[in-house]
């Protein structure tokens, strides 16, 4: 799949039966497109939603690996499309969304510490049964599926920039690819899970560790190399947050918004009131919004 605007526009016009629209809101002057609003509480149904629209899905299922949102989208799209899905999750995954998976009807696996040990548990039991596995980001049907959320934002309003979070880069590099070159696309990312900074810094993805708040959401130890490709022609800068930084945007979410986010879906914003990111004199930035999986309780305390 060429990840090209019409390829994106083939798969919209494909997903869109299955997914929402999301608004955008606009307030203190940014733009906010609420993808914390999605099916399954973040933007990964888009990415699922592509898998199985446009490959051909095998007796035996599909097979994810997942911090948490990708594995209760891949759960969602299987249930609406009737199929069967086995999630691996590492054991940082929150225990709400690991309910949130088996509440939406996939089969829970805890394969590992962290997302690539899950990801090779997942990887040993399709090469076992011959399950479809469908990537949370390196794949170019999960990326188009993505992209998704650029070209409906594009449609919805005219910005000069957007923020993305980053985890693994299927969000970006589809929001990117969609773009391409026509807005000024920032990475955002936590102190302790920076592997776009790191592929940035030496020229190509590689291993970093993971850690902090948003690892379940934003844990990939290594930037996927479809979205690092794209990121290179079209992504114009990253810059990095504190763990009390993103809680501040959180709690801002919550209590100036009525939004409930979880800290990987309060990262990109966290970029503008930290000042990470500082727009110049009528800049028009957007900021994604893009997870809202939070244990309510926790998000109280």
């Amino acid at each position: 799949m060429d990840l090209t605007r019409a390829e994106i526009a083939r798969v919209h016009h494909l997903i869109a039966p299955h997914i929402r629209e999301t608004p955008v809101m606009e307030t203190d002057g940014i733009v906010l497109k609420l993808e914390c609003l999605q099916h399954a509480g973040s933007f990964k149904p888009r990415g699922a939603f592509a898998n199985l629209l446009t490959r051909k899905v095998p007796d035996m299922g599909l097979v994810a690996a997942s911090g948490g949102n990708h594995g209760a989208a891949v759960a969602f799209a299987a249930k609406a499309l009737g199929q069967k899905a086995r999630i691996y999750v590492p054991e940082i995954s929150s225990p709400a969304k690991i309910a949130l998976i088996r509440r939406l009807g996939g089969e829970v696996v805890v394969g590992g510490a962290d997302y690539a040990e899950a990801l090779a548990a997942s990887e040993t039991y399709q090469s076992r049964t011959g399950a479809m596995t469908v990537h949370a980001y390196d794949a170019a049907e999960t990326i188009a599926g993505q992209a998704t959320v650029g070209r409906e934002l594009d449609q919805q309003v005219s910005v000069d920039t957007i923020l993305v979070a980053v985890g693994g880069g299927g969000l970006i590099g589809g929001i990117a690819a969609w773009y391409a070159g026509r807005v000024k696309i920032i990475a955002v990312e936590p102190e302790q899970s920076r592997c776009f900074d790191a592929a940035r810094q030496a020229g190509e993805p590689v291993d970093v560790s993971v850690a902090g708040i948003a690892a379940d959401s934003l844990g990939a130890r290594r930037l996927g190399a479809l979205s690092n490709a794209i990121s290179k022609d079209f992504v114009a800068d990253n810059c990095l947050v504190s763990e009390d930084a993103i809680r501040e945007a959180q709690i801002w979410a919550w209590q100036a918004l009525n939004l409930a986010v979880e800290p990987g879906g309060a990262t990109a914003l966290t970029a503008l009131r930290s000042g990470a990111y500082r727009p110049q004199a009528g800049e028009r930035v957007a900021v994604i919004m893009c997870g809202s999986n939070v244990d309510l309780a926790t998000l109280a305390h």
